[in-house]
């Protein structure tokens, strides 16, 4: 046997024994605990979606599915663990801006977010809402905006990470707005001072808002999705309250590393879309101000380079300048 046919026959059995591999590997997984991290804070809107789909995920799999928090640095901490791990049992559970956001705001990235990140599946849309505290007298949009016209520089505001800051903060820029940004590492703060006055505009996911709303000690302004929230539904959209420019989309997924096998990769997209599909997991969203949201691969990533045009389109008009 010539040395070419020793050499193309290695080959072929080389691809065939990675082929086998991937279905294997597709077949018998998981065969221990799942981790999903998610780059948030415990008790923020992906992270309650992260929670129910782990409940739902682990029952379906027979192995403990786990949430694992990694908050800070607007994701930025949260991927690049993920990243770091070699573990084929963990997964990225995260809101779409860390693939179509950080590359704009950040002018370096320790990773390449389209090169290292594969799209599974969205899970769910987490609902944005804008709110002041109770302690002021505003009570839609537009007394929001004239203001913090009439009192330039006595207004502040503090949002969730990704797409608040920018959305908002541009707005603010965009319209010539004085409002001091404040920033918390963890909810709890920054809630009891929206509740007390010390922070006067607030954005961040409906569920998390809703405690200081019931409360009286916050008011809801306007929601940033496209369609009003069936918890709150005599909250206008942004549109309806005349400020199309605030809209946000809230849309949750999971992501696999880059190499992930295709098999695996549509398998775990189907095992997520029945739990969204699930009436009891669709209630259960439904009642903290998120929507379902069961899709294919293909879909996701089809969905998140059509928000990344959007951004970087609105980037450019805004002349935004990415961080170091």
């Amino acid at each position: 046997m010539s040395i070419f046919v020793r050499f193309f026959a290695a080959v072929g059995l080389l691809l065939a024994i990675s082929c086998w591999s991937s279905k294997l590997v597709a077949a018998d997984w998981p065969y221990r605990t799942v981790r999903l991290i998610a780059p948030v804070p415990a008790g923020s809107g992906s992270d309650f979606s992260a929670r129910l789909f782990a409940e739902r995920l682990s029952e379906q799999w027979g192995q403990p599915v786990v949430v694992e928090n990694r908050p800070g640095a607007d994701g930025v901490i949260g991927v690049s663990a993920f990243l770091n791990t070699e573990d084929d049992h963990t997964l990225l559970y995260a809101i779409s801006a860390v693939f179509t956001l950080l590359p704009i705001t950040h002018e370096k990235l320790p990773y390449d977010p389209v090169r290292d990140l594969v799209p599974i599946c969205p899970t769910s849309d987490v609902v944005l809402a804008i709110a002041v505290t109770g302690k002021r007298s505003i009570r839609s949009l537009d007394d929001l905006v004239q203001t913090a016209r009439a009192e330039p520089g006595k207004l502040n505001w503090s949002s969730s990470p990704g797409l608040p800051p920018f959305v908002v903060g541009g707005f603010f820029k965009n319209a010539k707005l004085e409002l001091a940004f404040v920033p918390y590492r963890d909810l709890a703060p920054a809630l009891q001072d929206l509740g007390e006055g010390r922070i006067d505009v607030f954005v961040h996911a409906l569920s998390v808002t809703m405690s200081q709303v019931q409360s009286g000690r916050a008011r809801l302004l306007a929601v940033a999705s496209d369609a009003r929230a069936p918890l709150v539904p005599d909250v206008p959209t942004v549109a309806e309250a005349g400020f199309p420019d605030l809209r946000m989309d809230g849309v949750v997924g999971l992501f696999g590393k880059r190499g992930i096998p295709h098999t695996l990769r549509d398998q775990i997209a189907s095992a997520v879309s029945a739990v969204a599909n699930d009436p009891g997991i669709r209630q259960r969203l439904a009642h903290v101000g998120q929507a379902a949201h069961p899709g294919t691969a293909a879909e996701f990533a089809a969905l998140l380079d059509e928000r990344r045009r959007s951004l970087a389109d609105l980037a450019k008009a805004m002349d935004f300048k990415p961080t170091q």
